[in-house]
């Protein structure tokens, strides 16, 4: 019995112990704009917080664009100075710029250069389509097509 009991608490231990790698700039940075486009949804679809999501501009975060840095600054501008002082306090708006301050950090300042950006696609971040991204060997082969 207390040898079972011995080898239980050694195989929880070492499930513990695998899961304890910290995160890397790519995976926290995924997985925080993942958290902000779901509390973007939130705030859009509850009706506390539907008239302060008015004043929002659409964006759709993706840290693969090269333009997520200045789309994030400039929605966070609008999230720093929201129009309405009732928004302004709100428990969702809070957090959505607490969220948006990290991310844009991380992004920026602690994970600058660790991050590989596959696409400078402005306008994908305002509509959430992005045009394909053809590389050099697909080119190569569109142009000899023709």
């Amino acid at each position: 019995m207390r040898q079972e009991l011995a080898a239980l608490l050694c195989l929880l231990g070492a499930v513990a112990l695998s899961n304890c790698a910290p995160p890397t700039c790519y995976s926290r940075s995924l997985t925080l704009s993942k958290e902000v486009m779901t509390l973007l949804d939130r705030i859009h679809t509850y009706h506390r917080t539907k008239p302060c999501a008015e004043f929002l501009p659409t964006i759709f975060i993706d840290v693969h664009n090269s333009c997520v840095t200045t789309k994030l600054r400039d929605f966070l501008y609008v999230l720093l100075n929201h129009p309405n002082p009732y928004c302004k306090t709100r428990p969702r708006m809070v957090l959505l710029k607490r969220k948006v301050q990290n991310l844009h950090t991380i992004i920026t300042r602690l994970c600058y250069r660790d991050l590989v950006f596959f696409t400078d696609d402005c306008e994908a971040i305002d509509t959430g389509h992005s045009r394909p991204y053809y590389g050099e060997d697909r080119l190569q082969l569109l142009q000899e097509d023709r």
